[in-house]
């Protein structure tokens, strides 16, 4: 039976070797839930890269330049890191170039993996439906904030070992600390996530609204794969 094992952070990935893994990179709020969001409302792919000056020279080059430090955008670029963003405006048929203090990085880091693919909320189901289909282990890996472990990315991380308790094997406490956190508050996932700091530091910046989707479960059936330095759509 085929292993399921979550990192927390990154900066642990020393721990958990990605060669020959089923990746899923995970950050709730809010990159993996706007990069799910920009390929369901007509972004033709997205380009993660971990700096700035990266995400500049893709936009130079035609490329619509999304960017987020400190949860804000910063000066220059022409999206920050909303999912409804991309909801409230056309972007049809645009490459985008992302970088996000947290997510693109963890995608960078984990380059080397058999496979990677993007888990939000949003497209749990999709997530869930993939995995069960791959023959090779798992590996849950949470962007948390800055090398440190955040709540939102390990709520998520456990709702996927839950649902796929029965057909893996769960391989390591992480997961099994990952899972409890879902089962005691699935019910109420933003009354929990409300003593979290990301969830304030949004708040202060006036992002509500992204909170509330980002918690939305299956808007989308969709999930985004790593191919060739390109986020591109599985439906």
């Amino acid at each position: 039976m085929k292993k399921l094992e979550v990192c927390f952070t990154p900066d642990l990935l020393t721990y958990y070797p990605p060669e020959g893994k089923v990746v899923v990179v995970i950050d709730i709020f809010r990159a993996t839930t706007t990069m799910v969001t920009a390929l369901a409302n007509g972004i033709k792919d997205i380009t993660p890269v971990a700096t700035l000056e990266e995400c500049k020279a893709l936009q130079n080059k035609g490329y619509l330049a999304a960017a987020e430090r400190e949860g804000k955008m910063p000066e220059g670029f022409d999206l920050g890191n909303s999912p409804l963003s991309h909801k409230e405006q056309d972007f049809s048929g645009r490459q985008l170039a992302m970088t996000t203090s947290n997510g693109t990085l963890a995608i960078t880091k984990s380059k080397t993996a058999d496979q990677i693919v993007i888990g939000a909320f949003i497209n749990i189901s999709a997530v869930i439906k993939h995995l069960q289909n791959q023959s090779q282990d798992i590996l849950l890996l949470c962007a948390g904030w800055k090398g440190r472990v955040n709540m939102e990315d390990s709520l998520f991380a456990g709702a996927v070992a839950y649902r796929l308790a029965k057909e893996v094997t769960i391989a390591n406490d992480a997961a099994v600390m990952a899972m409890h956190l879902y089962q005691t508050h699935q019910a109420d996932m933003e009354g929990f996530l409300k003593d979290g700091l990301h969830y304030h530091r949004l708040q202060r910046l006036g992002r509500a609204q992204d909170i509330e989707f980002c918690l939305k479960e299956d808007v989308y059936d969709l999930l985004p794969i790593y191919q060739q330095g390109i986020l591109i759509a599985k439906a």
